[in-house]
């Protein structure tokens, strides 16, 4: 199939300029002025709109089992929910249960995944260590094309990694030429201010912020930078939410550490003032960890992604539904932690931070897809409207609007952290791997269209530590 995007202006995350846009097959072809096409071409027409690179969201949960119960987007339903969105790529979580093969765990994903509307790969959680994860670890790199491995700090009595397993996994890491990822919280502290909430009677939505404040996610964070600079190992920390540990990653990064940090979308535009709200349904609906936090940290993570101490946005995509989340109702603690937002991600981005200011349009392109293309190795694959790139475009209208609910939307579990809300900034049209998938409000997408895709490991570092 080819399709010609026509007249718009292509934005990447050095520059942007009017150019037509050629894609053949699952590729683009060419960029240039004036490009001629066959007869039998498909013609869009971008004039007035951007033509930018499908999104990648390098944080979505498809499909988990967590909590004793299982997300209600499933591969097929979460991928396209983001083909909507004008997310092209995701990058989920193969989680193995403590003791668990990892090879076991990562195949009953992909086993999963083989739903998928949009293309999709894979981050690989370590949750326990012995020498068979060490060797795992290994296979995974050489033979699956991961190159990042995740670390729970939290989670205690299920998932948690400890310092041991931090250490001895960064190691590994580093020797395989892969990148590790941290979930920065002290399982130990939330697990201790937990119980003592529920023995005060706090049994509510609204002290699940109190279970975990900024200080809790700021110790993992700084703990795992130190470790990390110990090893000389580079590292990436997932849902940075407060001003602390963006602190932390500057801190690091200004020392000439490799520290690299995410931001979630809701984290940007929600405030916590959203666990207040006395319906338990809609508090319960925005838990998810570490919770949204006050109008100051919001500040300090936009002020992050421009200032280049963040470096991608995300959204922890991990559905539940009302009666899901109800299983919390008398004890905080058990609400399935997890919300919405991989359809929404780059309209509300978009809605506020280019149309104040903010963002550039192609600051816009580096938060939403260029920079995670880099940092997990699938750049230019992903990431650019280049020849030779995956022909994930996006044409985004910039005055096209949208109100968001749960009501419209593609995604499925019934509740949208980002209710009401009119944004200002749409994608018009979404073409994935060379197909046009959404259209003017119309999903086409097909169930099983989307691709596995490997990224390969960087060149293993040397160090004095790793030499030994």
């Amino acid at each position: 199939m080819t399709i010609l995007i026509r007249g718009g202006t292509v934005v990447n995350a050095d520059r942007h300029f009017k150019a037509d846009v050629l894609c053949d097959g699952d590729k683009i072809v060419a960029v240039g002025a004036g490009l001629q096409a066959p007869a039998s071409a498909s013609v869009i027409d971008a004039s007035g709109q951007y033509v930018m690179p499908g999104g990648i969201d390098p944080h979505t949960h498809m499909n988990l089992p967590f909590m004793g119960t299982v997300t209600a987007d499933d591969f097929y339903t979460g991928t396209a929910a983001g083909l909507a969105g004008g997310t092209t790529t995701i990058i989920d979580f193969v989680i193995p249960n403590p003791q668990q093969s990892l090879l076991e765990a990562y195949h009953q994903w992909r086993g999963w995944a083989a739903k998928a509307a949009g293309d999709y790969t894979f981050h690989v959680a370590i949750t326990w260590w012995s020498d068979r994860v060490h060797e795992e670890m290994g296979v995974l790199v050489r033979d699956h094309g991961v190159n990042s491995f995740k670390h729970f700090m939290a989670y205690k009595n299920a998932i948690m990694a400890d310092d041991e397993t931090l250490v001895r996994s960064f190691r590994r890491v580093l020797e395989l030429g892969a990148i590790p990822t941290v979930h920065a919280e002290n399982g130990e502290l939330v697990y201790q201010l937990q119980r003592d909430l529920l023995t005060r009677g706090l049994t509510g939505p609204s002290s699940h912020p109190l279970s975990r404040p900024p200080a809790v996610e700021a110790e993992a964070a700084n703990r795992a930078i130190a470790i990390a600079g110990v090893l000389n190992t580079p590292l990436y920390i997932v849902h940075v939410s407060c001003k602390e540990s963006l602190d932390a990653i500057a801190r690091a990064r200004a020392a000439g550490q490799r520290v690299y940090g995410e931001a979630l979308a809701g984290h940007l535009i929600i405030d916590d003032s959203v666990y207040q709200n006395p319906d338990f349904d809609f508090a319960a609906g925005h838990v998810m960890s570490p919770p949204f936090r006050s109008k100051e940290h919001q500040r300090a993570l936009w002020q992050g992604l421009r200032g280049g101490n963040l470096h991608t946005t995300a959204t922890d995509h991990c559905t539940f539904c009302a009666e899901q989340k109800a299983a919390g109702r008398d004890d905080f603690s058990k609400i399935p932690n997890g919300c919405g937002g991989v359809e929404d991600r780059m309209a509300v981005i978009w809605d506020e931070g280019v149309n104040s200011g903010m963002l550039t349009p192609s600051e816009f392109v580096r938060v939403t897809s260029t920079n995670a293309a880099q940092i997990f190795n699938i750049y230019p694959r992903k990431g650019a409207i280049v020849p030779g790139a995956d022909a994930d475009v996006v044409v985004w209208d910039p005055e096209g609007t949208r109100t968001i609910s749960a009501k419209t939307q593609f995604a499925k579990g019934g509740f949208n952290v980002f209710e009401g809300r009119t944004v200002k900034g749409i994608p018009s049209t979404t073409v994935a791997a060379g197909k046009v998938v959404f259209h003017q409000g119309e999903l086409m997408a097909v169930e099983g269209a989307g691709r596995h895709v490997d990224r390969p490991a960087f060149a293993p570092a040397f160090s004095p530590i790793t030499a030994r």
